[in-house]
């Protein structure tokens, strides 16, 4: 080959290389296209927030603000959804679909989190997404107070040699005002997950010689705060948080669990004893997601894979911890069960199962506490 071909070829392959983007974090796109590369990603709330812009171009969706209303339209296929700066829902119609992370004005972009993509946008698609996250977002201390708030830390306890021992956690979401989702013929997720969650209650309190911490137990409102700072004052060792969902699509169904990414803040405490070190250096909500979902299944349950994802509900820290979305309201097969006492039982049931499986894979000589902050210290 001439020696000029060789240096021109070089010149375009240092060229390309320099061309891509150095500080890329998140990529996003439709399945079998090339996916948009988004360099400018933003943390705030434990997970990462992008530009609702580059989003609706990557996946070929139109959009505009409209500065009158002070709204953002998102024209999808299932019609216009709409959401606003600082508003904790999104309006399709005459719906509204909670959202986790509240949409918020950063560089004079509109943004949204990595959570809202996932869970409230992509169900309006047609299309699944392709959606990676090169630097998955590890929370560092802030002066924002809202950052403040969900850092709250939640710190595990050693687990202790007797299965029976545990204390259990249960959080229902939403209640009082705040009706979480709404479904088929007026359901609501607040009821659900009270319900569910009073039942697990009742199993534990009768097989177990441990507390039970329920965070609510009656159809009052609480904020996310309050409910994290009941389950750290508990002493809690483990938590599952109750949620169920609703889609735009009837055809969307099934169990779905969340469990917060493992870091290694999570695994660094250097006064954990030797024994506890090699269980705890794992992500042990991930090993109790598992075992839920293998007794979930055995009951009759359709749940889909378990996915690591920064949700608020879950506080941050070593905790074990799975947030548990029951089913969908606007699916009349997954309503019926969520509504029927008998499949309500079967759900709380084979969840009691999964946190008695979960115990039994501890065994220590010396309980004692992580020596560590203090169960429900802020950063």
């Amino acid at each position: 080959m001439p020696c000029f071909i060789q240096q021109l070829l070089c010149l375009m392959f240092v060229s390309l290389f320099f061309a891509l983007p150095a500080g890329a974090l998140v990529e996003i796109g439709l399945p079998g296209e090339e996916p948009l590369v988004i360099e400018d990603v933003y943390l705030r709330e434990g997970t990462a927030f992008i530009s609702i812009d580059d989003v609706l171009s990557a996946l070929k969706l139109e959009g505009a603000w409209n500065s009158v209303a002070h709204v953002y339209a998102i024209h999808t296929p299932h019609g216009k959804a709409i959401i606003s700066p600082g508003s904790q829902f999104i309006k399709l119609g005459d719906n509204l679909i909670p959202i986790t992370h509240r949409p918020r004005f950063i560089d004079g972009k509109l943004q949204v989190s990595e959570v809202f993509l996932l869970r409230q946008l992509a169900p309006l698609l047609t299309k699944p997404i392709y959606y990676r996250n090169h630097n998955p977002p590890t929370v560092t201390e802030s002066e924002d107070p809202l950052d403040r708030l969900f850092a709250f830390l939640l710190r595990k306890k050693a687990p202790v040699a007797d299965g029976g021992k545990w204390v259990v956690s249960i959080d229902p979401g939403h209640g009082g005002e705040d009706s979480g989702a709404l479904g088929l013929n007026g359901s609501k997720e607040k009821a659900v997950t009270l319900a569910v969650g009073q039942r697990l209650e009742k199993l534990l309190k009768m097989h177990q010689d441990a507390p039970v911490v329920l965070t609510r137990d009656g159809d009052y409102a609480l904020d996310m705060k309050n409910r994290l700072e009941i389950v750290a004052e508990g002493q809690a060792d483990v938590l599952i948080s109750l949620h169920a969902q609703a889609f735009f699509s009837a055809e969307a169904s099934g169990v779905n669990l969340y469990v917060q990414p493992q870091t290694e803040r999570d695994v660094s405490d250097g006064a954990v004893a030797e024994n506890l070190s090699i269980k705890l250096a794992e992500n042990s909500s991930l090993e109790l997601a598992g075992i839920l979902r293998q007794k979930l299944e055995d009951r009759g349950f359709n749940v889909h894979d378990i996915k690591e994802l920064p949700v608020y509900p879950l506080g941050r820290g070593d905790l074990p911890r799975v947030l548990v979305e029951m089913g969908s309201l606007t699916n009349t097969v997954d309503l019926t069960m969520l509504q029927d006492p008998g499949r309500q039982q079967d759900f709380a049931r084979a969840l009691f199962d999964g946190l008695q499986a979960f115990f039994d894979t501890f065994s220590v000589d010396t309980p004692g506490e992580i020596q560590g902050e203090a169960p429900g210290e802020t950063l």
